[in-house]
């Protein structure tokens, strides 16, 4: 996939404002930035749902403002709406949506990857939040995707249904499937993510790895510590050389060495931008 200069207005506002980004084929990527600032637009311009104004988008080899059924069959789609389909059960719903693709998942496979087989015959009206998402999830996957769009994909899960469904993300990419992220959940980003980039103003403000991304590799650590004087804080570029120093100096005790995290980083890099 390869963006470069994507623009997109609504009226007078500027949504987004010359994006550009390539993913990789087979990696997870993220897309991080806060709300409005235009991972949504940009997303539905790569699935070929809305008209870019200016800029050059090619996903799997095509335009997706131009491309045809065939393409559509080759990508997958986890929206944040949920599927309106109340009166059918789970594994209705999913044999229905399998018919639309030339060669899908078998639908027990696709229910027992989501955590839905149990759930089988339920009908979607009867399902909990966090199981009508899993079934959002089965109708992205069902298509046996070259590449799937997750926009928000675990909002309402419970925590061990987070990490099942991370695994499930793992077991796409393992599987050749390439995977576009978009989350406010930091920690999902860092478990899944091969690469990300974090967007603020319709502009991508920082690429990288999650452990590199906005210079998270080269910046200072937080280094506390108990001596005979009392407690003490203090950053540091070279904490490992700082660490043998204070052991020099004589006994410490509660000594602790904190990288920045993601978290950090990311707000540093939206407050810089805001």
């Amino acid at each position: 996939m390869e963006v470069t200069g994507l623009r997109k207005s609504y009226g007078g506002t500027t949504a987004v404002d010359g994006v550009g980004l390539g993913v990789r084929s087979g990696e997870v990527y993220a897309l991080l930035g806060p709300n409005g600032a235009g991972k949504s637009t940009t997303v539905e311009v790569l699935e070929g749902h809305r008209r870019r104004d200016a800029g050059r988008v090619r996903v799997l080899g095509e335009d997706p403002a131009r491309a045809g059924r065939a393409w559509r069959a080759r990508i997958g789609i986890v929206a944040q709406s949920a599927t309106d389909a109340g009166e059918l059960s789970v594994r209705e719903v999913v044999r229905h949506f399998a018919r639309y693709y030339p060669d899908p998942r078998p639908v027990d496979e696709v229910l027992e990857l989501c955590g839905l087989r149990d759930r089988a015959g339920a009908r979607l009206a009867s399902l909990s939040g966090g199981q009508r998402r899993r079934v959002d999830v089965a109708l992205g996957i069902v298509g046996r995707p070259e590449l799937v769009f997750l926009d928000e994909p675990t909002t309402g899960f419970d925590p061990e249904a987070r990490r099942r469904f991370w695994d499930l993300v793992r077991s796409l990419r393992d599987s050749g499937s390439t995977v576009l992220l978009t989350t406010h959940y930091l920690d999902e980003a860092e478990a899944l993510a091969d690469r990300l980039a974090v967007i603020a103003g319709g502009r991508i403000i920082a690429e990288g790895t999650p452990r590199t991304v906005g210079g998270r590799d080269t910046a200072p650590a937080l280094v506390r510590w108990t001596d005979g004087d009392g407690e003490h804080e203090t950053t540091s570029a070279d904490p490992a050389g700082l660490v043998v120093e204070l052991a020099r100096r004589g006994p410490v005790r509660g000594l602790a060495v904190r990288q920045p995290s993601l978290e950090d980083v990311y707000l540093r890099l939206i407050g810089a931008a805001a």
